[in-house]
This record gives structure tokens, sequence and C-alpha cells, in this order.
């Protein structure tokens, strides 16, 4: 059996009753490494590191003796939060191997905290770095049409671990660049130069530099951090260590405008305009 579990967003102790049960009872487990910073502890048995590498190009091998024993694959968040999961799990199928999912929250729920409704968010963005010779626009794009439909966009930060530079990928060395996660502040910084570039050309913006944003770092952790302000003064702030996600809001709610008040700057909702009686946006 292949078990699929859920660690949640804090720490390990995040970790469901049923998702201990199941990490104690098993005879190998594999903790995925390359989209987290959460360290292996406290599941009280020996933890197997898989990394992009084995995760995306070697996953029979995760996936061996799973027919005739027990082995759970850990997953920050929750398990079906990336595609890559859904495909460990067709490969078992096809392989005649059964699988069990333990579900826990993950960014796409946790984000909630903030005190924007769920079911007003539209598709979730990508944000990737930038390079000198690759600069893409498409997140900006899908942030305008979510907010032409009034919808919230959640935008996922780029992570970077276990990347190698061209001149190491092209030489074959196994030479790996340090971590870096995005920032809200890049993240932010990357867009405020897009619109600046698209209004420039003349094009209608789907958004401008004093929509109201928020920035939230460490979801679900001790010193989470949530604040609310524009995309503007976003590019400036500094929320901390990562993890970091941002929104960029839609059309809001009265009542999401007071929960936002909880974690806005000063002046942060100054600007925002009544569409109607029960309706404000920026």
């Amino acid at each position: 059996m292949l078990y699929l579990v859920g660690l949640g967003l804090g720490d390990a102790k995040d970790i469901t009753v049923k998702g201990l049960e199941v990490v104690r009872s098993c005879s190998r487990v594999y903790l995925e490494a390359y989209t987290s910073i959460l360290t292996e502890e406290f599941y009280g048995r020996e933890l197997i590191l898989a990394d992009r590498d084995l995760v995306e190009l070697e996953a029979d091998e995760i996936l061996k003796e799973a027919d005739t024993s027990d082995v759970a694959f850990l997953v920050v968040g929750d398990p079906f939060g990336a595609t890559t999961h859904s495909d460990l799990v067709m490969r078992a199928v096809n392989a005649g191997i059964s699988y069990r999912v333990v579900h826990n929250a993950s960014i796409m729920n946790a984000v909630g905290c903030c005190g924007l409704q769920l079911y007003i968010f539209g598709e979730t963005v990508s944000i990737p770095f930038w390079a000198d010779d690759w600069r893409p626009e498409s997140f900006y794009d899908k942030i305008k049409k979510n907010r032409s439909m009034g919808l919230h966009s959640l935008c996922l930060l780029d992570i970077k671990v276990k990347e190698q530079s061209i001149e190491n990928l092209m030489r074959g060395k196994k030479v790996y660049e340090p971590p870096r996660f995005m920032s809200v502040s890049q993240a932010a910084q990357q867009l405020l130069e897009i619109l600046q570039k698209r209004r420039e050309q003349g094009e209608e913006l789907g958004l401008s530099e004093d929509t109201v944003c928020v920035g939230l770092a460490r979801v679900g952790a001790e010193d989470q951090v949530v604040r609310t302000d524009t995309l503007r003064q976003l590019g400036s702030c500094d929320l901390g260590p990562p993890l970091h996600s941002l929104i960029v809001t839609g059309r809001l709610h009265p009542l999401e405008v007071d929960m936002l008040r909880l974690s806005a700057a000063p002046d942060a909702l100054e600007r925002l305009e009544v569409v109607d009686s029960s309706t404000y946006t920026s």
C-alpha cells in the first residue's frame, strides 16, 4: 500500500493522528524535501529524504515493494497540492499498487486566515523568479482575468531548491545553487514592473499600484505574519523568513474589509471604492 500523508503547514506537530499512525506503521517513509523547508523530526523513525530527482525522475524507487509492504510519502500541506503527487498515484495504480490519502491543511485553504472568503478566489497563480533572459508575464494576465470577474488571486511564490546553474548543468556537474525562496516584496516588485511596462504600452490595466493586496508569511506557524497593504507598499515590505504567499484582492464584501483591517497598514484601505451597497474594490 502507498500512503500519501499531508503534514500541514506549521511544523512537524501539524500531522494528523491518522497520519502519524500511518508513519509509525510503514516499512519505509519518504519525506518530500524539495518543495518545503519543514525539517524532519518528531515522527519517531527514520525518514528518507525525497528530493526533486527522486520524486520526478525515479518515482519507481518510492513504489518499490509497495505491493507487498506499506510505504508512506509525506508531503508538506496536502498531498494533492502539486501535480507531481497525482503522477505518483497514477504510477502506483498502473503498477497494481493500492493507495490511500491522509489529507491535511494546505496554503490553498489556510489563506482564509487573512479574512478573505475562499469561495471568492479565482484561478491560483504561480509567480516565478525572473532571470536576465526570462521575464514571463502570464501570471499578471491571470490576475487581471480574475479581477475582471471580481475574484481574488492567490499567488504561490517561487521556490528554488537543489537548482543547478546553466554552466554546471551543461558540464554534468552535480553542483547546486543555494536555496532561494521568493518573498512578497520580490513578487510585488515584479508586478509593479509589469504595470509600468503595460501602462507605457497603452494597455488597460487590470490592477494598479494602489490595489489592496495581502502578504502572508509562514502561515500556520507560531510566527505567522499577515499584512494588508497596497501593492506599492508591499513592494518594499519585509515579512521575515519564508515561506511567503501573496493575494491580490478582487471585489470585497464589507465583512472582508472589516477582517482586512485587522492586518492592514495605516491608510492601506483608504482608497477603496464603493461598487454598490455591498461591494468594494481597489
